[in-house]
């Protein structure tokens, strides 16, 4: 089977990251993508979006944020790649720790390496690259 290759490019708003759940389900559909994976990536992609537009991009609409999702016979390799000033994965804070449990940052970067298989951020993390295995 050959890898199927889907890519979405965001304008950096709010309102393009509610393109994301169609984008998600469109794949879905044309591949025949099981439901456990669907949903996780639905959330991922969600989440790395998001943090793209607002904190990479800093809602610039003259800046966008490209989406690659690659499917493969036993895994999904997703990328989100934004045009902003990049970050240090490491310096995001630990949002379980008692100190941050009341503050909103990093809880999207904290469910992306949760529930991913393998995260690696490149560009001066102006890129995130997770992979998923597909289920059943």
């Amino acid at each position: 089977m050959s890898d199927n290759i889907f890519r979405l490019s965001l304008k950096s708003t709010y309102e393009e990251s509610e393109r994301v759940p169609d984008f998600v389900s469109d794949i879905q559909e044309k591949i025949n993508l099981e439901e456990d994976t669907t949903a996780s990536l639905m959330l991922l992609l969600s989440e790395a979006a998001t943090n793209a537009i607002v904190h990479g991009n800093k809602l610039d609409e003259s800046k966008t944020v490209t989406i690659e999702v690659i499917i493969q016979s036993d895994k999904v390799i997703s990328t989100v790649h934004d045009q902003g000033e990049g970050f240090k994965p490491e310096n995001i804070k630990d949002p379980l720790a008692e100190e941050n449990l009341m503050k909103a940052g990093g809880r999207g970067i904290f469910l992306i390496n949760e529930i991913s298989d393998s995260v690696t951020y490149s560009d001066n993390g102006r890129k995130i690259e997770f992979t998923l295995s597909r289920t059943g």
